[in-house]
């Protein structure tokens, strides 16, 4: 706000302005709370980046490197506790920074809810992708140094004649819809704030490996686009062509499952650990 002086005394004198300093005050702080909204961004995308990152290289490393391992293999049931660990153990070192999304789909149910602002949308997307593929890139390089290594046999999801137990299209896409349903409907009502605190991490963990024991024999499980393509460009040409269902799929029942809890949750609690 500009204030006038009048210098007294001498005659003809005329009105002086002092400097504007509250508009140049103001411009700075501007200046200093966008800088923090940045950093914090920053914090987030990052976060999102390594929690991806852990969960493909966990989770399908645990496929790729263990599962089938002469005599001690971990098998189905042991990397269907990996990805569940994965997603538990980041929920509890990064839910407090990102809300430990990891995942596209998780991502745009979020946001379908009500939970998650449109605007981060496309960083948080990038982010996990980026973890993703940082994870099938160390990935490869340890698996390409095993003696008769396949890239076919990469971890990837599939339908068809590259579906674990053969199952077609159709069942491929209806069981990525549902079980993406059921992981937003838990992931929504673990977070619920009159939800238990601090088990919110355990149930969507073991939502996730249930989800695996259920579906790795039709499509290898996917549920998430970003763990799908971080192995598929690593992978076979026929990996890369079917790709698209591990998109459309896990998406559609992400948006149903927000719709779904919209309707029989509380549209107004807010969650305990989504930012």
């Amino acid at each position: 706000m500009k204030t006038k002086q009048l210098l007294r005394g001498r005659p003809g004198e005329q009105e002086t302005e002092e400097p504007d300093m509250t508009n140049h005050l103001n411009q700075s702080g501007d200046a200093g709370i966008a800088i923090d909204e940045l950093k914090k961004g920053i914090k987030k995308y990052l976060a999102e980046s390594f929690g991806t990152f852990w969960l493909v290289l966990g989770g399908c490393g645990s496929a790729v490197l263990a599962a089938g391992a002469p005599n001690v293999g971990i098998g189905w049931l042991g990397v269907s506790l990996a990805f569940g660990l994965t997603v538990l153990t980041m929920a509890y070192a990064i839910g407090h920074i990102s809300g430990c999304h990891l995942n596209p789909a998780v991502s745009i149910g979020l946001w379908a809810s009500g939970r998650f602002p449109a605007n981060q949308l496309p960083p948080y997307i990038v982010a996990q992708l980026i973890g993703a593929l940082m994870a099938g890139v160390v990935l490869f390089l340890i698996a390409n140094e095993k003696i008769g290594f396949d890239p076919a046999d990469f971890a990837v999801n599939g339908y068809g004649l590259h579906s674990p137990g053969g199952y077609s299209l159709f069942a491929a896409l209806v069981t990525e819809i549902v079980m993406t349903m059921m992981f937003l409907l838990v992931i929504l009502g673990a977070t619920d704030e009159r939800a238990p605190k601090a088990m919110a991490p355990l149930a969507i963990g073991l939502c996730l490996t249930l989800i695996h024991l259920v579906s790795i024999p039709v499509t290898n499980t996917s549920v998430n686009p970003a763990r799908s393509t971080g192995v598929a460009l690593f992978a076979s040409a026929d990996a890369i062509r079917q790709l698209w269902l591990f998109w459309v799929a896990p998406i559609l029942g992400a948006l149903l499952g927000a719709a779904i809890h919209r309707y029989i949750g509380n549209p107004k609690a807010r969650a305990k650990s989504i930012p």
